[in-house]
């Protein structure tokens, strides 16, 4: 008889133990088709995360060695003396041309006297600044918020739009047109709307300002677009009329460069670059420690991708967790069904006795056994399809609600200041005065592909065959009158 119809009529006469089989190998099967859609629905989910956030590398200086150099001055003798570093932007331009950048920005920020307009002030800020006024000279000081600090904020940039306050809706366009690229080189600037209606400045208009630490360098700004803010700023700055939102302008970063003096032109203060997808930041950074002519003993590239980790962080433990559950549930499904083939095959050894008696070979009985486990496998696949999407469902709602559980009582919220939807626009040494908090993701949408059914096909196969054929080996190897002998 073919050994094939001897699998199905086996089957079919041991209805207890076949069921038996079948329960057991239907739980290994939905558990382990839960682990792989678990595992896909938290692929997407990043993968969306990704597309949304992306990440950011900084083109900074590096305070750690500036510090160490500050501290090497010391103990040669030397007075400490804080150097400011600019980058010379055509360095920072270098790294715009990789292919791992989606969009960049560059910064260089810095204060300024309003000439011929005036500026928002306060009452705090403007008893300040009178008692600065009468003072200042006599004591030959400058007090912080005084007019030699300016009343005035520039923030150059590259690209308004893809700064942090445009970027999270803090600040939007209502007059005018964003800064690009295309106003490198150009003395042009963006406004607040209070600034502006308490001076009747309107888009076209031009606005004075001048370096308050030499009064010879003075630039006329034509007002290309007015910006609205709901920013209220930091506290502890708002006693210095620079600080003040409305007193900030936007600059292209040539401009706020040429500001500062001709020591500062054709420099920035920071680069932002933004990366297309977390994973190509390392290669990102590696790329330019290789080609870039960075000098990396003074600057630095950090790569933040911690908006990002916040956002899927408890999706990427759900999906590290149902991966265990894949293998764990392989491995002692394998040996548990291995175990029942292994009671029901001592149970049939003189059936085994007597077919190689007449000449049945060994090959053909252990494909017997495989193909039995197969029927049962087949069977509890079926049933896995059809019940594995519900489970796979409920299972990743536990783990994640777990894992939001954990994640609120062990760490507190993290902010980053100057960041909107993964973009950094915070100016060195000056705040925006925002925080932004990352939305993590509370829901995973499961659902049972083609892909996790064919895996789960191919794992159900490696588990049939190892759990049917390892025990049927162990008492194949022994000859025929060996087996009947020792029947009782």
């Amino acid at each position: 008889m073919n050994f094939i119809k001897r699998s199905f009529l086996s089957v079919k006469a041991r209805k207890g133990k076949s069921l038996l089989q079948v329960f057991v190998f239907s739980v290994i099967c939905v558990l382990v088709l839960a682990g792989l859609s678990i595992q896909t629905a938290a692929k997407k989910s990043s993968d969306l995360a990704r597309q949304k956030l992306g990440a950011d590398v900084t083109l900074q200086v590096d305070m750690e060695k500036m510090r160490e150099k500050m501290q090497a001055q010391q103990s040669n003798g030397e007075r400490r003396r804080f150097q400011p570093t600019p980058i010379p932007a055509e360095t920072a331009e270098e790294l715009t041309s990789y292919e791992q950048i989606k969009g960049y920005n560059f910064y260089s920020s810095t204060t300024a006297l309003a000439s011929n307009f005036e500026p928002i002030t306060n009452e705090d800020t403007e008893a300040i600044e009178n008692s600065t006024d009468s003072s200042a000279e006599g004591a030959g000081g400058r007090m912080p918020g005084g007019k030699s600090q300016g009343d005035i904020s520039l923030q150059g940039v590259s690209f308004t739009d893809s700064t942090a306050e445009f970027m999270d809706g803090t600040a939007s366009i209502i007059d005018g047109e964003h800064i690009t690229e295309e106003d490198h080189g150009k003395n042009v600037t963006l406004i607040e709307q209070t600034l502006a209606e308490e001076n009747q400045l309107k888009v076209g208009d031009s606005i004075s300002i001048t370096n308050p630490r030499d009064e010879s360098i003075v630039m006329e700004l034509q007002i290309k677009g007015i910006y609205k803010t709901s920013s209220t700023g930091a506290e502890q700055g708002m006693d210095i009329t620079a600080m003040i939102p409305y007193n900030k302008l936007y600059v292209p970063f040539t401009a706020s460069a040429a500001l500062k003096g001709s020591e500062f032109e054709g420099t920035i203060d920071s680069a932002i670059y933004y990366i297309d997808n977390p994973a190509n930041m390392e290669s990102f950074v590696a790329q330019a420690r290789e080609k870039s002519s960075i000098d990396f003993e003074t600057f630095k590239l950090d790569a933040d991708d911690q908006l990002y980790q916040q956002m899927v962080g408890p999706i990427e433990n759900v999906a590290s967790f149902s991966n265990n559950i894949v293998y764990l549930v392989s491995i002692a499904g394998a040996i548990i069904l291995g175990l029942i083939v292994m009671m029901s095959i001592r149970e049939r050894k003189y059936e085994m006795g007597v077919l190689l008696a007449i000449g049945e070979r060994r090959w053909k009985l252990a494909g017997q056994f495989v193909v039995e486990i197969l029927l049962v496998a087949a069977i509890s696949l079926g049933i896995a399809t059809v019940s594995g999407n519900e489970v796979a469902k409920q299972v990743s709602e536990q783990l994640l609600k777990q894992e939001l559980q954990s994640a609120e009582q062990t760490t507190a919220p993290e902010s980053f200041r100057g960041r909107g939807n993964g973009f950094s626009g915070g100016i060195p040494g000056m705040s925006d005065g925002q925080t932004v908090q990352a939305e993590t993701i509370e829901e995973l949408d499961v659902s049972v592909t083609a892909d996790d059914l064919t895996l789960l096909a191919l794992i159900g196969m490696l588990i049939a065959i190892i759990s049917a054929l390892l025990p049927s080996l162990t008492v194949l190897r022994l000859q025929p009158k060996t087996i009947l002998s020792r029947q009782d």
